[in-house]
């Protein structure tokens, strides 16, 4: 029998030797996280620098570029090392910061998108009370409230995991997850279990509910309303519809290879499905509301030029 305290380290079994081809992955990887701290960093310093942006939907946007850089620095310098190592091995105390970082960043993730998705509807549906509802105070509550409740609930599900007496230390994947060191658990996890439905019956579903809610109002106004309304509603509604489709495409498939048994998949359908939640989202959201909200559209645009705003 082996318990927590005997595994000083664990082993990430999707590693496969890839020869002389591993720098080729190591430049891709570089120039991967490379943009994407260049693309949100810029559009962060863009939103942060700029009055005219000084709005509620762009200060949401700005914590989800936030969180797309602590996400990624969670996982790209990790697997960066990783791909030039020969021995696949973590250690103990790193491996659960890393599961840390990426749990939390999925929760603030669909928190944020959440809580967008809630503002969309109030600037839609409600437009004339819309500054009375969303005003600066309650943009700084809810964004605090996104990092607070996640860090929080990432802290106790890892609280639930670390005590764990484990029977063995081989991971199946490229990073450390919490569910992989759950599966690794000599006794009985109900606890874990139930935790994990609880949490996503009482939380995740009553963000999918308000996302819905929120969605279909707007639909109904878009249907209702005047070719003005509607070109605004699709405007402002796109690049965040389409981010939380991406986001929720991802987490499925990342949920999915977690439960269920992918052995007899290819192994790089499995290491590019467990990589698609964690690098497609931070790579995907600066390019789509960089391009398609106009007002940061135009400011980067003078800035690439060398224009004032």
């Amino acid at each position: 029998m082996m318990n927590f305290t005997q595994v000083s380290y664990f082993t990430l079994s999707a590693y496969f030797d890839t020869g002389l081809f591993k720098y080729l992955y190591f430049t891709i990887i570089m120039s991967l996280y490379m943009l994407i701290v260049g693309s949100n960093v810029l559009l962060i310093v863009v939103i942060c620098m700029n009055r005219s942006l000084h709005e509620p939907m762009y200060l949401f946007l700005c914590n989800l570029f936030v969180n797309e850089l602590f996400g990624s620095t969670g996982l790209f310098p990790f697997l960066l090392v990783q791909i030039l190592s020969d021995i696949h091995t973590v250690s103990a105390a790193l491996c659960f910061l890393q599961i840390f970082c990426v749990h939390c960043y999925g929760s603030v993730e669909f928190f944020t998108l959440g809580v967008m998705s809630y503002d969309r509807y109030l600037a839609i549906c409600c437009p004339l009370h819309y500054n009375k509802h969303m005003t600066y105070s309650k943009v700084a509550i809810l964004s605090a409230f996104v990092w607070l409740y996640s860090v929080l609930a990432t802290v106790t599900m890892m609280s639930l995991s670390v005590p764990l007496q484990l029977c063995g230390n081989i991971i199946h994947k490229v990073y450390c997850d919490n569910y992989s060191i759950v599966k690794l658990a000599c006794y009985d996890t109900t606890v874990n279990n139930v935790h994990g439905l609880v949490y996503m019956f009482t939380v995740i579903f009553s963000l999918i509910i308000l996302i819905l809610y929120s969605y279909v109002r707007i639909l109904r106004v878009c249907f209702s309303g005047s070719k003005q309304t509607r070109q605004k509603a699709v405007s402002t509604c796109t690049p965040h519809l389409t981010s939380l489709l991406n986001f929720s495409f991802g987490a499925f498939f990342e949920i999915v290879q977690g439960r269920f048994n992918m052995n007899r998949a290819p192994i790089m359908l499995r290491i590019f499905l467990s990589l698609y939640f964690l690098t497609c989202q931070p790579l995907f959201n600066p390019l789509m509301y960089g391009l398609n909200m106009s007002k940061i559209r135009i400011i980067c645009k003078g800035l690439a030029f060398g224009k004032r705003m």
